[in-house]
């Protein structure tokens, strides 16, 4: 077929079947183009100030709330009410922008389904272009699918709520060239979503509604915002129809919380502790500080002085702005053939859920639709109003930049451990270069931000003086190199057949050459996607 014709200076190099010509329609198109011309510029420039803060951090400064916006923080501002249909959050499930997955989502009995393009989705074109055919499909309630077993699936009378994440801004959409720069790919995903969708989810009851993912800063909020007035405007919706959970997944982040949902206070659905990407964002942030260190990964829970600090001044931020602070994801799935590992990861759900509906959230993320019930029963014990805004306001809780900053545990750091980082990142890596974004890896359902923690623990840790094994060993680039075609081959084991299905030795060759280089690499998923279609 003949691809259609596009405007000036925008080219598509992915492939254009008549189905995806359906989504990237030349209104479709040149509606991302225009966002992505008039916010482009601001997107690299915020780009760049995240490494010049980064050489900050490098030189020795710690983060700390900014001073110039304690008038912000000091305010009595609040944020526009919620749609009704989003009052209630209490689960939500996430997961890939695939078709059984949408259909089982919507269908899991969770209030809200997140659709991701970000973390658990490989940006594969077809990937991408896919996800948007599945969700326009779904939005319509027309989505179906039938398993090559014969087994149909289609969709419930009552269904969750719809949520989508867009990448974050680091990430480039490189099949999209707009006057010779590759697209934003949040740009990208953001304005296929809308332009197609957006009105049709208005007249269904409901609204866009986004996950914003990967913010460092209060500024990175704004240009979200302006994106979202500009769309409104250019498609014709009422300011405030879309609205947006931003997700606390990186130490700056954290000191600007307030910061945050005021630049996004017309759009705001809230925050969402995003607890494995924020681990990550500490290593990576704090990576050149001497004094800095953590243990074996399995021992960083949210129990923990940082972790537990980050949550409740999450939660009262939120509330004394009335507006949601969801809780984190439960990668636990179940357990086949085994009633004991089954049990155990359910306890362990069950109590990660009493102490989120304890501490005050709103609602909390599960990955897989066989979980949906246990952390449902937990808020619905614990939570019996829709959402928790008005009557745990948390004023009890006082944190400061030095319980942010008080990271613990430091030890131990295990050989254990360690050769657990780098199995998990080689088989996360390996499926992701093959397409699949969600990985179950060890009975969790894994996605980039799990191969994120390993690989940025194992290079930080080969070159902290405190990367010392509990054997008295230090993590050096030499063990690391050994044990690397050690695991591969655990991991060739471990899979069997399966292993053909994924692209591991080429994974194993990217996470020596991630942690053996002494610049650290801002997102293992920007030299990986250079190696995908």
């Amino acid at each position: 077929m003949n691809a259609p014709a596009y405007g000036p200076g925008i080219s598509i190099s992915g492939r254009i079947t008549p189905e995806y010509a359906q989504i990237l329609t030349p209104d479709a198109v040149a509606f991302a183009a225009k966002l992505q011309r008039a916010f482009g510029p601001r997107r690299a420039e915020l780009l760049a100030r995240r490494a010049q803060r980064q050489a900050e951090f490098d030189a020795g400064r710690m983060p700390d709330f900014l001073p110039e916006t304690r008038a912000v923080r000091e305010g009595s501002w609040t944020c526009a009410p919620v749609p009704a249909d989003i009052a209630d959050r209490r689960v939500e499930i996430t997961g890939p922008v695939d078709r059984k997955m949408i259909v089982n989502a919507l269908n899991s009995g969770a209030s809200v389904f997140m659709a991701d393009f970000e973390d658990a989705n490989t940006p594969r074109w077809d990937n991408n272009l896919q996800g948007h055919l599945n969700l326009r499909d779904a939005i319509r309630r027309r989505i179906e699918f039938t398993s090559p077993e014969g087994k149909a699936y289609k969709l419930n009378e009552r269904t969750a709520v719809l949520f989508v994440r867009p990448r974050g801004w680091h990430l480039p959409e490189k099949h999209v060239l707009v006057d010779g720069q590759p697209m934003s790919g949040g740009l990208f995903d953001f304005a296929l979503y809308a332009f197609h969708n957006a009105k049709e989810l208005v007249a269904r009851g409901s609204g866009p509604y986004f996950y914003l993912p990967k913010l460092e800063s209060h500024l990175e909020a704004r240009l979200w915002n302006d994106v979202f007035v500009m769309a409104q405007d250019t498609l014709g919706l009422a300011r405030g129809t879309i609205k947006a959970t931003v997700l606390i997944e990186t130490l700056l982040a954290a000191f600007e919380m307030d910061e945050i949902l005021h630049e996004l206070r017309e759009h705001s659905a809230g925050l969402n502790a995003g607890r494995w990407d924020y681990i990550f964002s500490c290593i990576k942030k704090l990576r050149s500080h001497r004094e800095f260190c953590l243990a074996d990964r399995a021992l960083v829970t949210m129990t923990t002085h940082f972790m537990k600090s980050y949550a409740e001044l999450l939660i009262k931020t939120c509330h004394r702005r009335n507006i949601h602070a969801m809780g984190g994801m439960a990668a636990q799935i179940p357990v086949k053939n085994d009633e004991k590992a089954n049990a155990e990861a359910f306890a362990k759900v069950k109590i990660d859920k009493e102490r989120e509906a304890n501490y005050g959230h709103d609602g909390t993320w599960v990955a897989h639709p066989g979980l949906v019930g246990v952390a449902k029963e937990a808020f619905d014990r614990l939570m019996p109003a829709a959402n928790q805004i008005a009557t745990r306001k948390r004023e009890d809780v006082k944190v400061t930049a030095a319980d942010l900053l008080r990271f613990e545990p430091e030890q131990p750091i295990t050989e254990k451990g360690l050769r657990l980082n780098v199995n998990v990142a080689i088989q996360y890596i390996g499926a992701w270069l093959a397409g699949q974004g969600a990985v179950p890896i060890f009975n969790l359902m894994e996605d980039a931000a799990t191969a994120e923690i390993s690989r940025s623990q194992v290079w930080q840790w080969m070159r902290s003086p405190k990367g010392v094994l509990d054997d008295g060993r230090k993590v050096s680039k030499a063990m690391v190199a050994a044990m690397v075609p050690e695991e591969l081959a655990k991991i060739r084991d471990y899979l069997g057949d399966a292993y053909g299905d994924g692209k591991y030795d080429e994974a194993a060759s990217i996470f020596d050459d991630l942690v053996d280089n002494d610049t650290f690499v801002e997102f293992l998923t920007l030299p990986a996607y250079e190696r995908i279609d």
